[in-house]
């Protein structure tokens, strides 16, 4: 085989990969090489088609007449001339050749084009309706003839700006969207349609086109409509590529008019009258062999080879990454008998086991390939619950000093009732106590139900290795759903029980109680000394308000350690921007209203004694990502001995407008005594409540799941009908299987190609951004690039020298623009010499 002919082989090469797929009703999943057709409405991208194809097929009208992307593969089908001993016969044959095939109507030959344009309207109207809506799902259209070359085209929606009739008023943005579909994939090449009588600084193609192929190795600029220019004007600048110059060129073309089309005019004779007017054209006919339609086939079909032939490395490497990739599911696909009760039974235990293990390692943690990289899972969440929103919790439920002290100044005086207390009564300390630690429930009670949610979420999240089989998955998330109340109640039972042992014995005999004697004399109280010096609490990034009027922000990366909040423009800390103290400092919620910033995560820190925190602030917003990380500051920012701002009480009372100077020693008295009792409380809480929760919830439930959950799943029901597979599972079997072979196949065919042939380099990149280069030098009338130019020849006056008759490039070797030719090989044959080639001269960029 010819290295000319082996080249030819790739367009059909993959077009037969986008059938081994189609076939299946299946996305190929690698971009295979293609071409693009892009452009304004009424650009004339319809003509440009139809011009390649030789027939008129494409529905015409209108608005936005192509609606669907149309995929046509044009399949040169020549017929063997020593076969026919007439032409008559050749040319009947020859005919009946050019049919046409649809992807959705396969075996279905279409021999008259006007049926193939009613099949792309009906074949539009059923996905998109006929109210001009647009859909990305592509039409494929397969044509066989004699007088195309193989090609690949896909032709999209033209673009618009307008919507009409029943368009939604973002059709400009769905088109560009499905444009930017194709056209941004690096396999597809960019033919960029744009019409000569329009302003090119304005061509939507020329823009798009650039947009995504900013190097412009992908794009071939299309200049349609040089017919209808205004009369002294002609495009010969743009043709030469001196304006707006693309690194592959422009080539013109002429389309039928309107008037043509109504006619019915013959596309052959279209083309004849297209050739007559460049080489009768003063501007164009220098240029006449590199200008029409019959030179923009040859261009592309040879620079998508060129395209394929370079893509096909990594086309092959895709698919043996894709082979490979599937070459285990696959081999679990074949041995899997859906009737084989042995199969389902191993299957069954197998599930079961690797829920197991799943669920065991989302808790207890651990290395290795499978860790979770991306998220936090169940067991680093109880973790947070635990240390950070748990603790924070507690201390939600206490109220300011004023309130504590009004309450416990009313407690003080009912005790008395009408007697004068001369000491501080007993009862009035465990009253209040029990009514704080009775509090604590709720907190407590709000942990197991924070747990809780993140084990049902665990559980589902590991049975997702069971959407193969559905009934089985909600078998066993019913299983353990109904365990994991059982325990939740457990839990909270045992938690309840916690609470009222508290509450049945005052241990005022505790050695961290304060004792009467030092809070009578001011002492104790809650201790806000630090336990952890100056230790690193937190870092991490939050956004902090620099301006409350204009509402901006700047991210900032803080150090929160037991002392001090630190502020740095950068998690290397080499840039200290500002450092707080923490003490009489505490932490308040932020609401929406004249004073946020408008976001939802937010939070602010405020000094107790009113002085400004940063600048001219007041209080200081900050800004985090997700409310997990807001509660987490918070919760370190307790841990640092920051505490929540405190319930607003209501207005004075005027109960405790004034105090009598006994009473008033009295309520400083127990209220020293009950911050001291309930921080020894709340130090056991915070030691138990995981515990319990441990005990009860997680450690039962991963015990159950390894030695009992098999046995339920067996006393649920009937094991067949819990292993049957969803449609869903046994189509995504098939269908992994038919991809794999396809994808096998496809491989087949790539390693079958030999792409050692003759290298033709890109053009030279084009400077668009500078002023205009000068102008080439004149060429000849017609093209000669292909040859080489001899060396001027010296007068004669014996000799007549005669012009030099027009070469036109061989169909073997198409003159694309910017590219070198390629070689011949020397003629065979005979008992001469061999010719050597002739080298080729580069041209220049065009």
């Amino acid at each position: 085989m010819s290295h000319n002919q082996e080249m030819q082989d790739l367009i059909p090469l993959v077009n037969s990969l986008q059938d081994a797929f189609s076939s299946l009703g299946m996305v190929c999943p690698i971009d295979l090489p293609q071409i693009a057709v892009v452009g304004g409405q009424s650009a004339g991208k319809s003509s440009v088609l139809e011009n390649c194809v030789g027939k008129d097929f494409l529905p015409r009208g209108s608005g936005i007449v192509t609606r669907r992307p149309l995929i046509l593969q044009l399949i040169n089908a020549k017929a063997g001339k020593n076969l026919f001993k007439s032409k008559n016969m050749l040319h009947i044959c020859l005919s009946l050749l050019e049919y046409a095939e649809f992807l959705h109507q396969k075996g279905k030959k279409f021999t008259d084009f006007n049926e193939v344009r009613k099949e792309i309207e009906a074949e539009t109207d059923r996905i998109t309706g006929k109210k001009k809506g647009i859909s990305a799902v592509p039409i494929n259209l397969r044509v066989y003839s004699p007088h195309v070359l193989n090609l690949t085209l896909v032709d999209l929606p033209g673009m618009t700006k307008v919507p009409v009739g029943d368009q939604p008023p973002d059709i400009e943005f769905q088109i560009r969207d499905m444009l930017l579909q194709f056209i941004t994939k690096e396999n597809t090449l960019i033919l960029a349609v744009t019409p000569a009588n329009s302003d090119l600084a304005t061509s939507d193609a020329l823009k798009l086109a650039k947009e995504c192929d900013p190097q412009g190795i992908r794009t071939i600029g299309v200049l349609t409509k040089l017919d209808l220019m205004d009369e002294g004007t002609d495009a010969r600048d743009i043709l030469e590529n001196k304006v707006f110059s693309l690194r592959r060129g422009y080539i013109g073309v002429v389309n039928r008019s309107q008037k043509d089309i109504d006619g019915s005019k013959d596309i052959r004779a279209a083309l004849a009258g297209e050739r007559k007017f460049f080489l009768s054209h003063s501007a164009y006919r220098h240029m006449a062999d590199r200008l029409g339609t019959p030179y923009l086939q040859k261009v592309l079909n040879q620079t998508l080879i060129n395209h394929i032939r370079d893509t096909l490395p990594s086309l092959r490497s895709k698919l043996q990454s894709e082979v490979f990739a599937m070459e285990k599911e696959v081999e679990e696909y074949k041995r899997f008998n859906p009737n084989d009760p042995t199969i389902k039974t191993k299957a069954l235990l197998t599930l079961i086991q690797n829920f197991g293990d799943d669920f065991e390692r989302t808790i207890e943690g651990g290395g290795g390939a499978e860790v979770v990289m991306s998220e936090l899972t169940c067991g680093a969440k109880i973790n947070k619950i635990f240390h950070e929103r748990f603790p924070f919790e507690l201390v939600k439920f206490e109220k300011d000093e004023k309130a504590m002290r009004k309450e416990i100044a009313f407690t003080i005086q009912n005790i008395q009732g009408v007697r004068v207390g001369l000491f501080t009564p007993d009862m009035a300390f465990e009253a209040i106590t029990k009514n704080q630690i009775e509090k604590l429930l709720s907190p407590a009670l709000k942990c197991v139900d924070m747990v809780s949610a993140e084990l049902m979420t665990a559980v589902k999240n590991c049975a997702d290795g069971m959407n193969r089989y559905p009934l089985l998955r909600d078998e066993t998330e019913r299983i353990l759903s109904t365990f994991l109340r059982e325990q939740e109640q457990k839990a909270k039972d045992h938690i309840t029980l916690m609470i009222e042992i508290e509450l049945s014995y005052m241990n005022t005999n505790h050695q961290d109680f304060v004792g009467f004697d030092a809070a009578a004399k001011g002492g104790g109280g809650r201790k806000k000394a630090k336990t952890l010096g100056n230790q690193v609490i937190r870092k991490g990034w939050l956004s902090m308000v620099v301006s409350f009027i204009k509402g901006s922000s700047r991210e900032y990366w803080f150090v929160l350690t037991s002392e001090s909040l630190t502020l740095f423009r950068d998690s290397e800390e080499k840039e200290q921007k500002y450092s707080l103290r923490l003490e009489d400092m505490k932490v308040r919620d932020i609401e929406s209203g004249r004073f946020s910033i408008g976001k939802k995560y937010a939070f602010a820190i405020y000094y107790t004694t009113g002085r400004n925190v940063y600048k001219d602030q007041d209080q200081l917003q900050l800004v985090a990502q997700s409310e997990e990380e807001m509660e987490s500051w918070k919760a370190s920012f307790l841990r640092a001995g920051v505490y929540p701002e405190a319930e607003k009480s209501s207005a004075p009372d005027p109960d405790m407008a004034s105090l009598d100077p006994q009473l008033e020693r009295q309520v400083e008295t127990i209220k020293n005594l009950v911050e001291s009792y309930i921080d020894i409380v709340i130090k056991t809480i915070k030691d138990q409540i995981p515990k319990t929760i441990m005990h009860t919830m997680v450690n039962k439930l991963k015990f159950y799941i390894q030695k009992e959950l098999i046995a339920m799943i067996y006393a649920a029901g009937d094991q067949n009908s819990l292993m049957e597979e969803s449609k869903e599972a046994a189509t995504r079997r098939e269908e992994m299987i038919k991809m794999y072979h396809a994808c096998k196949d496809a491989l087949g065919l790539v390693q079958d190609i030999n792409v050692k042939t003759v290298h033709t380099p890109l053009p030279p990149p084009v400077n668009i951004d500078e002023d205009l280069p000068p102008p080439p030098k004149p060429s000849r009338p017609h093209s000669t690039a292909s040859m080489p130019r001899p060396p001027p020849a010296r007068p004669n006056n014996n000799t007549q020298t005669s012009p030099r008759a027009p070469t036109r490039p061989s169909a073997d070797r198409p003159n694309v623009p910017g590219r070198p030719n390629v070689p011949q090989r020397p003629p065979g044959g005979g008992g001469g010499r061999p010719v050597p080639p002739r080298p080729s001269i580069p041209q220049r960029p065009q």
